[in-house]
């Protein structure tokens, strides 16, 4: 199962996420819910990088992505951050609540 944590502001602003675990949809090379959560988290990281000013800090390794915005998040990097979350509850709802959790 992919964990998803998200990380909001003192004043309640999406700040960034945590992505931990895998579908287990499939086989490796073959979970395209594996690869539909990868695809967005990295469309949303480097849209974030490419076309917003906010610095963030990220940690990668295996099954893990945590993203966190570090500068004042402006409005762009916001709505990136909305959008993975509405991606994401997309394909939660789509192939099941089993395989993506929101804590």
């Amino acid at each position: 199962m992919i964990t998803i944590s998200v990380y909001k502001d003192a004043d309640g602003k999406l700040i960034g996420f945590r992505s931990t675990g895998h579908a287990g949809f499939a086989e490796s090379g073959h979970d395209i819910v594996c690869a539909a959560v990868s695809a967005l988290i990295i469309n949303t990281v480097n849209s974030i990088e490419t076309f917003t000013s906010d610095t963030f800090d990220i940690k990668e390794d295996v099954g893990i992505v945590d993203f966190k915005i570090i500068s004042n998040p402006g409005n762009d990097s916001t709505l990136l951050l909305n959008s993975l979350l509405l991606g994401l509850n997309g394909i939660r709802e789509d192939y099941g609540k089993q395989y993506i959790k929101f804590v």
